[in-house]
């Protein structure tokens, strides 16, 4: 889920179309960013801040957020390949920092520089395997397994007992990366609690006993 592009690689290598072509455009926590007909034309490299992508059941209303995009993460790759509108929502989760160019520099960048690629073609391989994940766990998982899943992979390798990604964020949040709603997960934190696996201290989810966890891991 983290971002895995630093900028710096881009606006090096980039310097020229960066200072012509790059704006810097900030939104609000619980802003939305771009509309996707918007991101036909742009293309977007996150500075700051962590960004929200989902996708709303119009039938009944239930949000899946398909990822959540951080520092060095870029959108939207899919449109960039293909031109269409990809009907994603995307929203703040805190104060956020892009940098946004027309999306026919980036194509030009694609088409005419290697050096881009090689920093696109491994980005674009982890976002699938991402995607292949996701929904590998929306099918063969339970909520409690991928409650454990989506804990275990955000966990900071500098301070096992907090996560990186997910960290303070709201449990309406939670649930909706996880395919669940806010009652279904409190009732699963409840049990990692009761369990002396986690703890939680004002949103914030902390790890109690790592080795627990991981033993809890589905195979």
């Amino acid at each position: 889920m983290a971002g895995m592009v630093p900028i710096e690689i881009v606006e090096s290598k980039f310097h020229q179309d960066v200072e012509k072509y790059g704006k810097a455009k900030d939104f609000s926590k619980g802003e939305m960013l771009f509309s996707p007909e918007e991101l036909q034309k742009k293309f977007f490299f996150v500075l700051e801040g962590r960004i929200k992508v989902s996708q709303i059941n119009l039938s009944d209303a239930k949000e899946q957020t398909l990822k959540i995009l951080s520092s060095g993460d870029m959108y939207d790759v899919v449109t960039l390949l293909d031109g269409k509108v990809h009907e994603n929502l995307l929203h703040a989760l805190d104060d956020v920092r892009v940098i946004v160019f027309p999306i026919d520099v980036v194509k030009k960048w694609m088409q005419e520089d290697a050096n881009f690629n090689k920093i696109l073609f491994p980005y674009i391989s982890q976002q699938l395997r991402d995607m292949e994940e996701l929904a590998l766990d929306l099918s063969f998982y339970d909520t409690p397994s991928r409650l454990l899943k989506l804990i275990t992979k955000n966990i900071n390798p500098d301070n096992p007992s907090k996560l990186n990604l997910i960290h303070n964020l709201p449990h309406e949040e939670l649930a909706a990366l996880i395919g669940t709603v806010r009652k279904v997960l409190n009732r699963h934190i409840q049990q990692l609690k009761k369990d002396g696996i986690i703890e939680v201290k004002r949103k914030n989810i902390e790890i109690k006993d790592t080795q627990k966890l991981l033993d809890n891991l589905p195979l």
